[in-house]
C-alpha cells in the first residue's frame, strides 16, 4: 500500500491559516486602535470646544451682569429723579394755594385785630394776635369759618391785654387750612 503523508501539507495549511488569523487579528487591532484614537481625539476636541464655548459664555455673562448692574443703578436713579420731580410738582402745585391762604387771611382779619404770629404745622395754622374787643375775635373767627380756604377755627385762649387798650384781648386760635372743592378736583 502506498503511503501518502498528508501531515506536512496540513501543517503548512495550519501555518498559513495561523499567519492569516494573526494578520487579520493585527489588522483588526490596528483598526481598533486607530478607531479608538480617532474617537478619543474627537471626544477631547468636543470637550475643548465646549470648554472654549463655556469660557466665552462666562465672559459674556460677566459683561451682561455689569450691564444689569448699570441698568439697576439707572433704574434707581430714575426712581430718585421721579420722586424729586413729584416733590417739585407738589411744591409748584401748592405754591398758589399758600398765596391764596394769605390772601384769604388778610380778607378775614377785621379792623381792630392785629396778628402777631402765624405758625403752620401740617394743615393747621396757629394764630396769635391782639384784638380791640371780644367781638372782633368772634368776627375774625366767623370770617375764617365762611372762607373756602379755612375750616373749623378753634379759639384756644383769650387773655386781657390792658397794655394795648381797655377792652383789648390777646388771643390764640387754630384753624385748619383747606382748598375749595373744585380746586381739589383739578389736581
Amino acid at each position: 500500500m502506498a503511503t501518502i503523508n498528508l501531515l506536512p501539507w496540513r501543517d503548512q495549511f495550519r501555518q498559513e491559516k495561523k499567519k492569516e488569523y494573526l494578520g487579520v487579528l493585527a489588522a483588526v487591532g490596528v483598526v481598533a486602535f486607530i478607531a479608538g484614537f480617532i474617537w478619543i481625539s474627537s471626544v477631547e476636541g468636543d470637550i475643548s470646544n465646549q470648554q472654549t464655548r463655556n469660557n466665552i459664555l462666562t465672559a459674556e455673562i460677566k459683561i451682561l451682569d455689569e450691564k444689569v448692574k448699570d441698568i439697576r443703578e439707572l433704574k434707581k436713579r430714575r426712581q430718585e429723579l421721579i420722586s424729586r420731580m413729584k416733590v417739585i410738582q407738589n411744591l409748584q402745585g401748592t405754591r398758589p394755594i399758600i398765596v391764596r391762604h394769605f390772601d384769604e387771611l388778610v380778607r378775614a382779619v377785621p379792623d381792630g385785630v392785629h396778628l402777631n404770629s402765624l405758625i403752620r404745622k401740617g394743615k393747621v395754622l396757629h394764630i396769635k394776635g391782639i384784638a380791640e374787643s371780644n367781638n372782633r375775635v368772634s368776627s375774625f373767627m366767623r370770617n375764617l369759618d365762611q372762607s373756602e380756604w379755612f375750616a373749623a377755627p378753634n379759639l384756644t385762649g383769650v387773655r386781657a391785654a390792658p397794655e394795648e387798650g381797655e377792652q383789648a384781648n390777646s388771643f390764640e386760635l387754630s384753624v385748619a387750612t383747606s382748598a375749595p372743592k373744585d380746586t381739589k378736583k383739578g389736581k
